[in-house]
Formats: structure tokens, C-alpha cells, sequence
């Protein structure tokens, strides 16, 4: 395993961690469909949450979010739909980014709620 991915590995076991600290459920971890990959999903009720998990060792050429593309985007949100109509789900979506930058020895944690579109 190459120190990139494990770097992404603990962000996303990290991010998840986070979610159930705010009393939601991981429902699924790495979703594909198609060319798209959602890193969680994770559920409160009748909100569903499509989580972008992004992370750097810095933030020298832009904070991980940023590097989010609109084509990313729109993969993302078709990726989500397929995810609902197969499970015949009746629940709010909300797609939010969880960025990490490794500072100091330590993980500074961003949350973006409604990162793209607010439903």
C-alpha cells in the first residue's frame, strides 16, 4: 500500500468516525457506480448524506476541497441518485466535503455542508 492511499485511508476511517460522533450511521463505505466513487454515505433519520472525503499533507496549492471538479460533481450526485432509487429510499440527500490537511502532526478537519448543491 503506497503512503498516498493510507494517507487517504485514515482520512476517510477518520471522516467516518466523525459521523457517528454526530449520531449518523455509515451505510456504506466507497459506493461505485460507474466511473463514480462516493467515500461515505451516511444516514440520521430520513437525511441521507453523500460524504467527499478530501486529503492533504498541506494546503500549499489549495485547501483539498478545492480540487473537487464540476465533472466530479456530476458524477457524485448521479452516483447518489442510483444509490436512492435502488434501495426505493424516502429520504432528504445533502452532499457535503470532508477535508483533511495534516499540520503539525496534526489533522485540522474541515466540514462543508450542502458542498454542492442544498436540496
Amino acid at each position: 500500500m503506497n503512503q498516498a492511499y493510507a494517507f487517504g485511508q485514515e482520512a476517510e476511517k477518520r471522516a467516518a468516525a466523525y459521523y457517528r460522533s454526530l449520531g449518523f450511521k455509515v451505510v456504506a463505505q466507497n459506493y461505485r457506480y460507474r466511473k463514480a466513487e462516493i467515500d461515505l454515505i451516511a444516514q440520521k433519520a430520513d437525511l441521507l448524506v453523500a460524504v467527499e472525503v478530501k486529503a492533504r499533507s498541506s494546503n500549499a496549492f489549495g485547501v483539498p476541497h478545492s480540487f473537487i471538479s464540476p465533472k466530479k460533481i456530476k458524477l457524485l450526485v448521479m452516483a447518489m441518485d442510483t444509490y436512492v432509487q435502488q434501495r426505493n429510499l424516502e429520504v432528504t440527500v445533502r452532499f457535503d466535503v470532508i477535508s483533511y490537511t495534516l499540520s503539525s502532526g496534526k489533522w485540522i478537519r474541515d466540514h462543508i455542508e450542502n458542498a454542492f448543491y442544498p436540496f
